[in-house]
């Protein structure tokens, strides 16, 4: 219904129930995956795809994405889970409150590919699609909002299902789990699609997700740090 992956939700709430980190966030990808690709497919159908502007950012997210995966296994998990805390607060205040204006102008190919090698990282430690990531900094170095929009929903199924086989390459998976999420999060995506068009308006629901995300950060908070 926000128009955001599924998994930044799928996440926490998982770990939550008691599923360990690292399957919950090879969940969430693999959630996020499904969700996003019947989007990519249809916009490029539609031949509103930039694929010389989205090239750079896919190559790149899908190569170092699964690294940034790998990496987690390295990582003190209190640290990844600090940083997904502070992912969700970020996607909250993005969500609710990111004007969608240009503050500077570097329209390169190569910026594209430096910022595709960060977010990528980052995406596939915290095992997000890094779209929300994405987003706000390619509007603000300069392009053009829906072209940005078709853009990240193109390069975010290659970076989610990189981190996916990554995680999967080391984490005890438990397909049941996956194949439920999985159908489920398709079958709310339908849904909050068909709300999102005849019922609400989407001002109203990102201001409602945005502070479900801060209550799950809060959650994760409470959770790492007092109890």
């Amino acid at each position: 219904m926000a128009g955001a992956g599924a998994g930044i939700a799928v996440i926490p709430v998982l770990h939550m129930l008691g599923i360990e980190f690292n399957l919950a966030k090879a969940v969430g990808l693999f959630v996020g995956f499904t969700t996003t690709f019947t989007s990519t497919v249809m916009n490029f159908k539609r031949k509103v795809l930039d694929i010389k502007f989205a090239m750079p950012l896919a190559v790149t997210l899908f190569i170092f994405a699964p690294l940034g995966a790998k990496l987690s296994q390295y990582v003190d998990e209190k640290i990844v889970k600090t940083f997904f805390i502070l992912f969700l607060i970020f996607s909250a205040t993005m969500m609710m409150f990111f004007k969608k204006e240009a503050k500077t102008n570097f329209q390169k190919p190569w910026v594209l590919a430096i910022l595709g090698v960060f977010v990528g990282l980052l995406a596939g430690l915290l095992g997000v699609g890094g779209g929300n990531m994405l987003l706000p900094f390619l509007i603000l170095l300069g392009f053009e909002p829906k072209k940005v929009a078709v853009a990240v929903s193109f390069v975010v199924p290659f970076s989610a299902l990189g981190s996916f086989v990554s995680y999967a390459s080391f984490v005890d998976m438990d397909w049941l789990l996956l194949g439920v999420c999985t159908f489920a999060a398709v079958i709310g995506g339908y849904i909050g699609n068909y709300m999102m068009h005849i019922k609400l308006s989407q001002q109203q629901i990102k201001k409602v997700i945005s502070l479900l995300l801060y209550i799950l950060a809060f959650k994760m908070s409470w959770q790492m740090y007092v109890s």
